[in-house]
């Protein structure tokens, strides 16, 4: 189901104890603020608990659902692409790094809420109020005075991305970027710390993590250890290295430090690999 608009900015107030809509897109952008309630937001793949104070973003493409565990009141700001084009004579500049669009297409504000500090909520809170009572009276799409609401709010979102240290301007890393760098620094363990990946990659930790296991179906750290373990039993069959020589390429500290962590995870000693490698040199 994909919902239409037409108006550039509409403003709807609605309280229910269910959800009018099944799961739905839209032709148009959509941000969704809880006054009072508890619940359920199903956004593309990813499931968040909602309650008062909550804010989610939703752009044309994206697919989602509200499920009310308890009768729910929120205010849905849906905007048009004109919208912000329209009123691009208003627009302050030096207030906004990135146009509202950017900020609401961006993956990484969908996977986790939008976590504001108690003053951020409190201004945000008033905006929305700000916003319905101007609702109430006046034509909300050809108002200075809502549109600087709205470039407020974008504002607190702006603020928001640059303490969780989220790119807006590049957005997501490329894929094949990430397991390029991966397979590259797998001889470095300290490289590939999810710390040093965050960093490298201009991502905080938790959305980094997030990320990769939404589009990989694996965590990095499994990912990690399958590719390890893959190539350290390639090196072992091969018979050309000996386990210490193995051992200081990846990185461990000594051939103990390997043996522990090959059992660990394949549950067999090296021994019964390097009798395998040497029974297929022989046998070739």
């Amino acid at each position: 189901m994909k919902k239409k608009q037409f108006d550039t900015l509409v403003i709807h107030d609605l309280e229910e104890d269910v959800f009018h809509l099944p799961t739905h897109s839209h032709t148009y952008y959509e941000l969704v603020y809880v006054i009072k309630g508890k619940g359920k937001h199903y956004l593309n793949n990813v499931v968040m608990s909602y309650k008062a104070g909550d804010l989610f973003l939703i752009s044309p493409k994206d697919q989602h659902y509200l499920d009310f565990a308890t009768r729910s009141r929120m205010v849905f700001i849906k905007f048009t692409e004109q919208y912000f084009e329209t009123n691009k004579f208003l627009s302050p500049d030096i207030f906004m790094k990135y146009n509202p669009e950017t900020i609401m297409r961006h993956q990484l504000l969908k996977e986790e809420k939008l976590k504001f500090d108690n003053t951020s909520k409190l201004i945000l809170k008033r905006i929305i109020e700000n916003i319905l009572d101007y609702n109430v009276t006046g034509d909300v799409s050809s108002s200075p005075l809502i549109f600087y609401q709205l470039f407020s709010i974008f504002g607190l979102i702006n603020e928001l991305t640059a303490k969780m240290n989220i790119r807006i301007d590049n957005g997501l890393p490329d894929k094949e970027d990430i397991i390029t760098y991966l397979h590259q620094h797998i001889y470095n363990p300290d490289k590939i710390r999810i710390k040093n990946l965050a960093s490298h990659f201009n991502i905080s930790e938790k959305y980094f993590s997030s990320y990769f296991k939404r589009n990989f179906e694996i965590s990095l750290r499994d990912y990690i250890n399958e590719y390890r373990l893959a190539l350290i039993e390639k090196r072992i069959e091969s018979g050309k290295n000996t386990i210490k020589q193995i051992a200081y390429e990846f990185g461990f500290t000594d051939e103990s430090h390997l043996s522990h962590y090959f059992k660990n995870k394949k549950h067999k000693t090296l021994g019964s690999y390097k009798l395998k490698g040497e029974n297929s040199n022989t046998d070739a």
